[in-house]
């Protein structure tokens, strides 16, 4: 038996039937569990991302990010009427603006 003991996308029980025969050990979390898990899991795919570069590891940040603003109470057009007054407000990254001061 190996312990995982961690989030894992809907389907990742059925994975491990098919591709590997094995039955999963699952339970549903409860909210507050949920968003303390998503927390602990949108920290290890920031961390894979680094490590790695790769663009599919943003995809898996994303995923994380959508169900942290659901369990949060807020649709993705709220978050994103969010994300857009901040740029409008303060802007975006697209100048590539580095700060190194101000006196």
């Amino acid at each position: 038996m190996r312990l995982y003991n961690k989030l894992v996308r809907d389907k990742i029980p059925e994975v491990i039937q098919e591709n590997e025969g094995k039955n999963a050990k699952i339970r549903i979390l409860n909210d507050e569990e949920y968003l303390k898990e998503l927390n602990i899991k949108l920290k290890e795919e920031v961390e894979e991302y680094l490590a790695s570069g790769e663009i599919e590891e943003l995809a898996d940040i994303e995923e994380v990010l959508r169900a942290l603003v659901e369990i949060k109470g807020k649709s993705l057009e709220e978050f994103d009427n969010l994300r857009l007054s901040k740029v409008e407000i303060r802007g975006a990254f697209k100048d590539k603006i580095f700060l190194e001061s101000v006196e």
